[in-house]
């Protein structure tokens, strides 16, 4: 039985939201499946995954295929690169402790990344909030000041009417 790791689409139209899922090859795309080792949300920036590392590292081993998008999230958060790390104890290039030293560097350094780019997308937000304010606040000077004007001259026009009217009452 060929086995794959796929995403099983939910969510509501235009919103998409996976499970990743162990299943057999022939089984539709959001059918029946194995087992659920994760989720990913591609709406969130950056995308949301949660994944249950060691039941997928099992099922990698296992012999478990996964397909492109997967291999992405897998390599994304590591799975692949224990894969790999674990298959050089296999073979004695080094030993499991030298593994879980490589490992727990690189994934120093990825959620050094992640955070990085949060705080990187944070601030592209604040500063694109504080142009449109200050867009905003020119715009409603400019109302205000053509508001002013147009007041001052209804007030001149008022003084001028006035000013005939009482003239022309003294004269009658």
């Amino acid at each position: 039985m060929p086995v794959k790791i796929r995403l099983a689409r939910h969510g509501k139209k235009k919103r998409p939201f996976y499970h990743i899922v162990v299943a057999d090859s022939r089984a539709p795309r959001d059918g029946r499946f194995i087992e659920k080792i994760g989720t990913y949300n591609p709406i969130t920036n950056p995308a949301t995954i949660n994944i249950d590392f060691d039941k997928a590292l099992d099922w990698l081993q296992k012999g478990a295929i996964p397909t492109e998008t997967c291999r992405a999230i897998l390599s994304y958060t590591g799975v692949l690169y224990m894969k790999h790390l674990l298959g050089g104890v296999k073979k004695g290039a080094f030993d499991e402790a030298t593994a879980k030293a490589k490992f727990e560097e690189w994934k120093q350094n990825k959620i050094r990344k992640i955070e990085e780019k949060k705080n990187r997308i944070i601030k592209a937000h604040n500063e694109e909030q504080r142009k449109k304010l200050e867009e905003e606040a020119k715009v409603r000077e400019k109302r205000e000041k053509f508001i002013a004007e147009k007041r001052a001259k209804a007030l001149e026009k008022e003084q001028e009417n006035n000013s005939e009217e009482q003239t022309h009452t003294e004269n009658a």
